[in-house]
C-alpha cells in the first residue's frame, strides 16, 4: 500500500488524542500550548509530522490587515497519521464547492498561516492561478504529495493553501527559505510533477517579505 492511499479499514480505527507527561509543569509557561498532542493510533500509519487543517473566510470589500486576518482564520483540526487524516479530510467540504472568499490552510502543527509566523517570516511561496473547477483535484494531489513528504527539502516545507475566488482559485505551497534557490527550484519541479501542470502553466515565486509590504 502506497504510505497514503485511504486505508480499507479506516473507518475501524479510533482517533487517538494522547497526552505528554508534563510532570515538570513548574516554571513552563508554553505547557498550556502543547498540554495535548495528537499522535498516531494503535496500527495506525505515522506521519513525518503532525498537519493542522486551517479554515478563514472574509468580505473582500474590508480592507486585511494582519490582525482582522488573524481573527478570521480558525483552526480545525489536527492529525497525526494517515488514517487520522483520512477520516478528517472525508468531512470536510471539497475547496470547489466552497463559495466566495474561502481559504483552507494545511500547516505543519505550530506554525500558524501566517506571513508574520517565525517558521514563515524569511520564507516564500510559489503560486498557482487555476481555472475554475480544478481547485478539488489539485488541492488535494499537493496536500498528498506534502504529508508524503515527495518534495525532498527536509524541513523546508511549511504548509500549503487553497484559495477560492471568485474568478479563479490559487494554490500555493509555502516554504522557510526565500533565497534558498536549489531549495525553491526543486519545489517548483516537485509540483509540475506532482499536479502535472502543462510546460506553459505559468508560476510564480512570491517572498513573503514582498507580500508585507502591499
Amino acid at each position: 500500500m502506497n504510505q497514503l492511499e485511504r486505508p480499507k479499514d479506516e473507518e475501524d480505527q479510533e482517533e487517538s488524542d494522547c497526552h505528554h507527561d508534563n510532570s515538570d509543569r513548574t516554571n513552563n509557561n508554553n505547557n498550556n500550548n502543547r498540554r495535548k498532542t495528537v499522535c498516531p493510533g494503535a496500527g495506525e500509519h505515522p506521519l513525518q509530522y503532525n498537519y493542522t487543517f486551517w479554515y478563514s473566510r472574509r468580505t473582500p470589500s474590508r480592507p486585511a490587515s494582519s490582525q482582522s486576518y488573524e481573527q478570521n482564520i480558525r483552526q480545525i483540526g489536527t492529525v497525526a497519521s494517515v488514517e487520522q487524516f483520512w477520516r478528517f479530510y472525508s468531512h470536510l467540504v471539497r475547496p470547489g464547492d466552497l463559495s466566495g472568499h474561502s481559504d483552507f490552510h494545511l500547516f505543519k502543527e505550530g506554525i500558524k498561516p501566517m506571513w508574520e509566523d517565525e517558521s514563515n517570516r524569511s520564507g516564500g511561496k510559489w503560486i498557482i492561478r487555476l481555472r475554475k473547477g480544478l481547485a478539488s483535484r489539485f488541492w488535494e494531489n499537493i496536500i498528498l504529495a506534502m504529508l508524503g513528504e515527495q518534495f525532498m527539502v527536509g524541513e523546508e516545507i511549511c504548509g500549503a493553501v487553497v484559495s477560492i475566488r471568485f474568478q479563479e482559485d490559487i494554490l500555493s505551497i509555502w516554504n522557510r527559505t526565500s533565497n534558498d534557490q536549489m531549495t525553491t527550484s526543486r519545489i517548483r519541479d516537485t509540483l509540475r510533477r506532482v499536479l502535472n501542470l502543462p510546460t506553459n502553466t505559468i508560476m510564480e515565486y512570491k517572498t513573503h517579505n514582498d507580500s508585507l509590504r502591499y
